[in-house]
């Protein structure tokens, strides 16, 4: 999670923009936030962010309003 949160909001962008990388990404970051600070909202994150892969351009949006990932902070 520190990874994607260090990068430019510009790279964070573009990651959660491309479908395939999305996922991954957001698989990716969702994972090391669990292993970082295992809380419900993480874990939750993480299990949204793999059964339903729309939630990756929920992230988009909420990367752009608040600057951080929905359920990760």
């Amino acid at each position: 999670m520190k990874w994607f949160n260090s990068q430019s909001r510009l790279v964070q962008l573009i990651l959660l923009l491309i479908p395939v990388v999305n996922w991954i990404v957001e698989i990716f970051v969702r994972v090391t936030a669990v292993l970082e600070k295992p809380n419900l909202g993480n874990l939750l994150g993480l299990i949204f962010g793999i059964i339903i892969p729309i939630f990756g351009w929920i992230d988009l949006v909420w990367v752009l309003l608040f600057n951080h990932l929905l359920l990760a902070k």
